[in-house]
């Protein structure tokens, strides 16, 4: 695939959408030509807004557009059936997490997926905040030593589905991801559930795990807090020389080596507003897809991440109906 504007179309109208559409219709390398979504209103609102053609149909908006890449960005609980169609057309995809809620359906869309050659991308865009790449960066390259434990906490405001299982399967699947990608595979998990302040729905949930590595970690997602918070969100990596700290995905990153007791901190500079905005991650992430799309190669976060996580959170639920460690050494 040349270096031609790519044509990219956005099924689906919420928040998350918008930034969707304002991203591909911004880039001086793509083209913004449809948007597709259920309410007729809503869509032609959202696609004149920014420059495209509205749809409610998505099979008339591939014949009649022909897009190079297809972003979907649907309610969590109704990604299967848009993905699985969308699928069947071979199309290049970039879909919102969760993949899915049902390891079953993950499974489905991925031999889909691999049975045409899709590009099947998901928008795991933490992995591409300033200081996840800086502490990715220090652990790769043995700065911090062997790592010893992880932590994360991240948790806000609700986000209400019909799962009972919404903040770990759609909020803390960043979480998941975040722990695998920066110190390797989680090997099993131990968790408690709290239900208090919805009963019948799990609002929060602590978690320990063991790693591949040999070290440990934990995490502790929420529903029960605010992002208006100061640091509502942070990631800590501990190795046997040094230490990562990263506080609010975007706002800060420091680096401690053991027994210094100065730190290296970086945080955006005063006209730097594209590090320190969140959400530019998804900027970021979409430079990678975009280049991997256009040189043939796989996506820089396949959706096999999306169902790894998924199987991870399922191992959680186990776990906490159960009252045992379950054993999660990766199966795909």
């Amino acid at each position: 695939m040349d270096a031609q504007q790519l044509k990219v179309a956005v099924v689906g109208t919420g928040a998350w959408g918008e930034q969707h559409a304002r991203l591909f219709a911004q880039r001086q390398d793509t083209t913004l030509c449809a948007v597709a979504g259920r309410d007729p209103g809503r869509t032609e609102a959202r696609a004149h807004a920014y420059g495209a053609t509205p749809y409610t149909d998505v099979d008339a908006m591939l014949a009649t557009e022909q897009p190079d890449l297809v972003t979907v960005c649907l309610p969590n609980e109704a990604h299967f059936a848009p993905t699985m169609h969308l699928l069947g057309t071979g199309v290049a995809l970039l879909v919102e997490k969760p993949l899915v809620f049902d390891l079953t359906e993950a499974d489905a869309l991925l031999a889909a997926a691999s049975e045409r050659g899709t590009f099947f991308s998901i928008n795991l865009n933490h992995r591409y905040a300033e200081p996840v790449q800086l502490a990715h960066r220090a652990i790769a390259d043995g700065t911090l030593g062997d790592v010893v434990f992880v932590t994360w906490r991240f948790g806000g405001e609700p986000n209400w589905g019909t799962s009972p299982h919404g903040n770990l399967i759609e909020t803390q699947v960043h979480g998941l991801d975040m722990i695998e990608h920066l110190c390797g595979p989680i090997t099993s998990v131990m968790a408690q559930m709290y239900d208090g302040t919805r009963p019948g729905t799990f609002t929060t949930v602590a978690v320990a795990f063991e790693l591949a590595g040999g070290g440990v970690g934990t995490l502790l997602g929420t529903y029960d807090s605010s992002y208006a918070y100061p640091d509502t969100h942070r990631l800590e990596v501990n190795g046997t020389l040094g230490r990562v700290v990263v506080e609010d995905t975007v706002r800060r990153f420091s680096l401690s080596l053991a027994g210094d007791e100065t730190a290296r901190v970086w945080q955006a500079g005063y006209f730097d507003d594209e590090a320190r905005g969140f959400h530019r991650t998804f900027d970021r992430h979409v430079d990678a897809v975009l280049a991997a799309l256009r040189a043939g190669e796989a996506p820089p976060v396949h959706a096999r991440a999306g169902r790894r996580a998924l199987e991870l959170a399922h191992a959680i639920i186990r776990s906490a109906e159960q009252g045992v460690r379950i054993v999660t050494a990766p199966t795909v």
